[in-house]
């Protein structure tokens, strides 16, 4: 088993910036994908970011430019830096990561008020 904890949300304005952090800990083997989704209120979870062991990564069209996902692998953690939020962030995001199985953590609030 998995088990994966994320920090670093919270309230912030439009246009600041805020970095998510989320940590895998328990039967680690090999991690693959390490990824961020999101869910806001009365929509489906989506994909905001993924990143690949070796190194590429993706990203919602809707955050191209703005966020920037990064992972440590000898620190097993998948970083998400959020610049230039809008309201539209506004979330409750999701660690998941890949290994013989997908894996979710409890998620993290994030607020960006106009």
């Amino acid at each position: 088993q998995v088990q994966l904890v994320e920090s670093g949300g919270g309230l912030v304005q439009a246009g600041g910036s805020l970095r998510l952090s989320c940590v895998a800990s328990g039967r680690i083997l090999s991690i693959s994908t390490m990824a961020w989704y999101r869910q806001a209120p009365g929509k489906q979870r989506e994909l905001v970011a993924r990143i690949f062991s070796s190194g590429f990564a993706n990203y919602a069209d809707s955050v191209k430019g703005r966020f920037t996902i990064s992972r440590d692998n000898g620190k097993n953690t998948v970083n998400l830096q959020m610049n230039s939020l809008k309201p539209e962030d506004t979330a409750v995001y999701y660690c998941n990561v890949w290994q013989r199985g997908d894996y979710w953590g409890q998620g993290t609030q994030v607020t960006v008020s106009s």
